[in-house]
């Protein structure tokens, strides 16, 4: 008798009313047996999610918050744990649920693996820029493999919101201004994390979030509310939300903020009719933490127990650590404000999760130490960091082509991060251990091509940091700079490592001023003075404003937050190992004031003017566009596009026309290029945007080669939400883009017909 064999009978000998053993039934049979014999107190207990308590492995609390939710662990009234790990509490705890509570009901253990449990992989923004959707997928695959060997089952993950405001400081967790890249990004992490298999015991629960439109929150600010049209939530939010749907997700969280007014945690439109009905969704809806509560402090519900009865009516199945539904659901159900009915949908989602990854047929499926021990920051886990690093670095400047270095140059390593092993990991990285990512400078000390000199040249941060608290920024201390610019003087190049603090990005982290922190531009412009050959490469969890930087320093790198092996991605692209090929899933602004900025924008009556005339749309003190667009990313090699051709300049409706572009490599390295298809519809019900992106292929050519791809472009290609309030595609002239950004202007129309 195998192991889980041995584990199974002695599970059904304790519990021998073995209803989920009944291997006839189907799931849902079984799901409706198990919920007739749960007492109402039973399975409200499973609607609760609750945060770790205390030492799972020692004696039992007495006394206190702790004692009381041992408690509902032990009498079955808990549905979920979060933030338990490592396979000795996770099976203390779960050895508590199912045997000792009356029906053993296993625990769900979930936790916000956000990009890598040890191993930590980049940012989701800056594999975002990698537009490579299976090393997206691995790298959730990874985090899976990692996260599960620590016992966990669900993962609050990925992030699917649209963001265009780079003050937010969460726009390190998404992929970005696009609802096609984000689409295809969120289906990846979906794929990666649930896998083929979600019985299989290295598969995650993944987690849409945040539903819905917290990207869009005003003025970038976190937690703020968010006024939107219904055409820009259903042709810009909903997408990448129904893509995940798509790709089999089994849970979603609900937001912080009010969407027009409601609270998105008692969002009955889109959570009972949009969510569950229209798309189907039979999985789980979880609150944000403690955002059933927030509602009062909304203004939206008057105390605690309107506020469980908004969430409950609305469509959210469980409540993270607001405790709310244990309190008060008993009572609203015993008063007949809340029908039953719905207290029993809410628990079949759960148990209908907790059948589908298998913790019915074995609770401690997941819980191998020796897996533990073998799989936390496995050797081929971090060759796949590094590898997903490399492709998410954007080369956003080269002038005079100061990359790649050359082995034979004098090299002045400067800056507040060139030494950091910990700000590399970014944030969101929880389980990690603190600097344990790979510096640039320790990734120049491996590479061994040409000796260097290393000077800090100044602080960055005061004190201490962590996820939990704010950082205190140096903005007045400028001890190393006499030494950094001495090393500078006697450089032949000067690499620059600029950024944000791993901590300047996240959740509660929004900025007003998305500059270089603290006296960093200062030090750059000191150096400039010294040295112009710069190399400036900046870490950051968002776009920040580089405007002084692109006017005066010619090679700038985006190496955003790249996780374990960041510092030997960064030194294999600085000296050419690895030719950059990531492009911008955001595009950067020249001034704040610009913000929200995004490529996809609205032409407006007035989109063009002259200097001698203020009446158009523009600002009077700078540009409209971006300093980078969406999309943008350099080579070290060169490429060239040509021979746009339509097969045809009509389209019927129900039939497709191609698009070929032909682009060769005309620099002197072999590089990947991503050869983008925007489309505009130049006339329609609803004003659209000026362009859109449609498609993508990225593409390798060695030097002096070329290549002529096609793209097919269909009527759903075509449609949107339109003033039919209804996805469909409308006649009329269509305008085809294709080039290496959004700003391409190289063109093709064509026109949509009923015959």
């Amino acid at each position: 008798m195998n192991k889980q064999t041995t584990l199974t009978f002695i599970f059904l000998m304790i519990f021998p009313l073995g209803i989920w053993a009944q291997l006839n039934q189907s799931t849902e049979n079984k799901i409706a047996d198990l919920l007739e014999k749960m007492t109402l107190e039973e399975k409200i207990g499973q609607m609760n999610q609750l945060n770790g308590f205390w030492d799972f492995t020692g004696p039992a609390p007495t006394g206190g918050d702790a004692s009381s939710k041992y408690e509902l662990v032990k009498t079955g009234r808990v549905g979920s744990m979060l933030n338990v790990r490592g396979v000795k509490d996770v099976r203390a705890l779960q050895k508590l649920a199912v045997e000792e509570s009356r029906l053993g009901i296993p625990i769900i253990f979930a936790f916000d693996l956000i990009h890598g449990y040890k191993t930590v992989m980049p940012i989701p923004l800056a594999e975002a820029a990698s537009w490579d959707m299976e090393l997206i997928k691995k790298s959730a695959r990874i985090s899976a493999i990692e996260a599960t060997a620590v016992g966990l089952h669900w993962t609050f993950a990925p992030m699917v919101d649209i963001t265009r405001d780079a003050r937010w400081g969460r726009v390190m967790e998404g992929a970005g201004e696009d609802p096609y890249l984000g689409s295809l990004v969120a289906a990846a992490r979906v794929k990666g994390f649930q896998g083929d298999d979600l019985k299989s015991n290295n598969t995650l629960i993944a987690c849409a979030k945040h539903f819905l439109a917290y990207g869009f929150t005003e003025s970038g600010k976190e937690y703020n509310t968010v006024e939107l049209s219904e055409s820009t939530l259903e042709n810009i939010a909903l997408p990448p939300f129904k893509a995940t749907v798509d790709a089999g997700i089994r849970s979603f969280m609900t937001s912080f903020n009010d969407l027009n007014g409601i609270p998105a945690t008692a969002d009955k439109y889109h959570l009972r009719t949009k969510l569950k009905e229209e798309w189907g969704f039979s999985g789980l809806v979880v609150s944000d933490w403690g955002s059933i509560g927030e509602m009062v402090a909304h203004g939206y519900s008057k105390d605690g127990k309107q506020a469980a009865f908004h969430s409950i009516t609305a469509g959210t199945d469980m409540d993270m650590e607001a405790s709310l539904y244990t309190k008060h659901l008993l009572n609203l159900v015993k008063e007949g404000r809340v029908p039953e009915a719905l207290i029993d949908d809410a628990v079949k989602r759960i148990l209908r999760i907790k059948f589908e990854i298998g913790l019915f047929d074995d609770p401690y499926a997941y819980l191998d130490e020796n897996r533990e021990k073998e799989l936390l920051n496995h050797p081929d886990h971090h060759t796949f960091a590094a590898e997903i690093a490399r492709k998410s670095i954007v080369l956003l400047k080269n002038d005079n082509q100061l990359l790649p270095l050359k082995g034979k140059e004098k090299i002045a390593l400067i800056g507040p991060l060139a030494n950091d092993k910990n700000s590399p990991l970014g944030s969101w990285r929880i389980a990690a251990d603190d600097n344990s990512a790979v510096s640039v400078l320790e990734g120049l000390k491996n590479i061994g091509k040409a000796p260097f000199v290393y000077e800090k040249g100044a602080e960055l941060t005061v004190g201490a940091t962590s996820f939990y608290n704010s950082l205190t920024i140096n903005n007045t201390d400028k001890t190393g700079f006499k030494e950094a610019i001495e090393a500078a003087k006697k450089a032949d190049k000067v690499v620059l490592i600029l950024g944000e603090n791993g901590f300047q990005s996240g959740e509660g982290r929004s900025r007003t001023r998305i500059d270089l922190p603290g006296v960093q531009e200062e030090l750059l412009r000191e150096i400039h003075q010294v040295n112009s050959n710069i190399i400036l490469v900046v870490m950051s969890g968002r776009p920040l404003d580089l405007s002084w930087a692109d006017q005066n320093i010619p090679t700038i790198v985006q190496a955003w937050q790249l996780g374990s092996q960041s510092g030997t991605a960064i030194a294999e692209t600085l000296y050419g190992l690895s030719i950059p090929s990531g492009k911008l899933p955001m595009s950067f602004p020249r001034n704040v004031g610009q913000l929200p900025l995004y490529y996809n924008v609205k032409n407006t009556g007035r989109p063009n003017g002259s200097p001698s005339s203020p009446f158009w749309s523009h600002y009077t003190d700078e540009k409209n566009s971006p300093l980078y667009p969406f999309g943008h990313g350099l080579s070290y090699t060169e490429f060239a596009y040509s021979d746009l051709k339509l097969s045809a300049n009509k389209m019927t409706k129900g039939e497709k026309i191609t698009v070929s572009i032909t682009v060769e490599n005309t620099g002197d390295y072999d590089g990947e290029e991503v050869v983008q298809l925007y489309l505009r519809d130049e006339f329609s019900s609803l004003i659209r945007p000026i362009k859109e992106l449609k498609g993508y292929k990225k593409i390798f050519l060695k030097k002096g080669t070329s290549q002529t791809l096609s793209f097919e472009i269909t009527e759903d290609l075509l449609a949107f939400y339109s003033a039919n309030k209804k996805r469909e595609a409308e006649l009329g002239t269509f305008k085809v883009y294709v080039g290496g950004n959004a700003a391409t202007t190289r063109s093709k129309n064509f026109e949509l017909v009923t015959e």
